[in-house]
């Protein structure tokens, strides 16, 4: 009888994110060697447990995968990471050792547009601020009933990037044929657009000057950082409200500060630099900016999801199936 791969657990000590649900069915296709969570390659446990392994299961906070821990885990076959990206995890060395890389971002893409469809609903209700508005009215025009309907009938949605999350909130966003959607990606022909279901939009401020609502899904990277800053935000229409549950750095922050301060747009923003913000930040205290700490991905039961998506992806390779979510060299380049 073939000996089960041997997996060990690496994240956060005290993280708990796989239910005993969860670990008996990873190890219909894996043994676990230790049910304890490595945070950190020099612990004294983690010289055996790498000597051995076949199967690392990585989630928020596993360490470093660099060329030097590769040596000390020949028999690694599998980095299956239960999470977002793997960006900050791993170095293309692991790709020249023939390991699978697979990643939970298509699994925690679901919650993130989930929250995003949510915001973009309740944005031009003005649900998340209209109370606040109404004691405090900003100076700007944002806030004129007569120039800016509320309402979800016969509104746009501009959404940067056709990236996990982008997709999957296109697909969110078809029950609502009264919401039109366009897309901005230079990665994404006109014909794939179309396939998406979307208008592409080859100009990103044309995008901006086009919609009520501007969703952020790009990756972010030295090319993207302040992807929408002060001319972009400038061609974005009195009361439109612009959503990012991407990365910080894809917008110019002190310039969309600057606008929400003329009250000639809203913000919704699950990312912020610093994070959190701190007790005072003026993102804060400006009525027409609602700001939630970095929770529109996996949560609570969400993190479920996660585990599931990674238990398949352990399932695939141990039975020589292609990954559901697999990760290239070339993908490390331009991943969030």
């Amino acid at each position: 009888m073939t000996a089960m791969p041997k997996m060990l657990i690496a994240h956060w000590p005290g993280l708990s994110v796989y239910s005993d649900e969860d670990l008996a069915e990873m190890s219909r296709y894996v043994e676990i060697m230790d049910l304890r969570p490595v945070g950190d390659w020099s612990e004294n446990r983690a010289s055996a447990l790498l000597a051995q392994v076949d199967v690392v299961l990585g989630h928020w906070g596993c360490p470093r995968i660099d060329r030097a821990v590769l040596e000390r885990a020949p028999g690694l076959g599998l980095f299956a990471y239960a999470a977002g990206t793997v960006k900050a995890i791993i170095d293309d060395s692991i790709f020249d050792r023939g390991v699978r890389v697979t990643s939970g971002a298509n699994a925690n893409a679901e919650p993130v547009a989930e929250y995003t469809l949510a915001a973009v609903l309740m944005a031009t209700k003005r649900v998340l601020w209209r109370r606040v508005l109404e004691d405090r009215p900003p100076a700007g025009a944002g806030h004129d009933p007569d120039r800016v309907p509320i309402g979800n009938w016969d509104k746009s949605v501009g959404i940067v990037a056709a990236s996990l999350v982008g997709r999957r909130l296109i697909e969110l966003l078809r029950p609502f044929p009264h919401i039109t959607v366009s897309l901005y990606d230079p990665y994404i022909s006109t014909i794939q657009a179309q396939a998406l279901g979307v208008r592409k939009v080859d100009d990103l401020d044309e995008l901006c000057a086009g919609v009520d609502i501007l969703s952020i899904h790009a990756p972010d990277l030295p090319a993207t950082r302040h992807l929408i800053g002060a001319r972009q935000l400038a061609q974005l229409r009195d009361g439109a409200t612009l959503i990012n549950t991407a990365r910080p750095a894809l917008v110019d922050q002190d310039a969309l500060i600057d606008e929400l301060r003329t009250g000639r747009l809203f913000a919704i923003l699950d990312v912020t630099d610093p994070e959190p913000v701190p007790s005072g930040h003026p993102l804060l205290s400006l009525p027409n900016a609602f700001v939630t700490p970095h929770l529109a991905g996996s949560q609570g039961t969400e993190l479920r999801r996660l585990a599931a998506n990674a238990t398949e992806e352990i399932r695939r390779w141990t039975v020589g199936e292609a990954p559901v979510n697999g990760v290239s060299r070339e993908q490390l380049t331009t991943m969030a």
